[in-house]
């Protein structure tokens, strides 16, 4: 079955760096545009960033532009999610996502926090 597993978050000064990572198993990995999307209390799940399977990166949000970036190894089935220059308001719990038919499948999420 389709399982994705996201790691790598915790608690981050402002101005910090963290790098996330999706474990994918379950489907065809490199078939997929894969999309990392971020949640806080209470507000829909947002898209945050994209990459095709072939490696091309589709968008940022606004937001994370120029301080976040999205990779994927194809052979290890994983997706990562460097970032820099962390803000409060990058707070969120981070999903990542294979979309299309899969949009319905999520994992636990990482938990990612940015204080002083």
């Amino acid at each position: 079955q389709v399982q994705l597993v996201e790691s790598g978050g915790g608690l981050v000064q402002p101005g910090g760096s963290l790098r996330l990572s999706c474990a994918a198993s379950g489907f065809t990995f490199n078939r997929y545009t894969m999309s990392w999307y971020r949640q806080t209390p209470g507000k829909e799940r947002n898209v945050v960033a994209q990459i095709t399977p072939n490696g091309v990166i589709l968008d940022y949000d606004d937001s994370v532009k120029g301080r976040f970036t999205i990779s994927r190894d194809n052979g290890k089935n994983m997706v990562y999610l460097q970032m820099n220059s962390l803000k409060p308001e990058d707070t969120a719990v981070y999903y990542c996502n294979p979309g299309r038919d899969l949009w319905n499948y999520w994992g636990q999420g990482t938990q990612v926090t940015v204080s002083s």
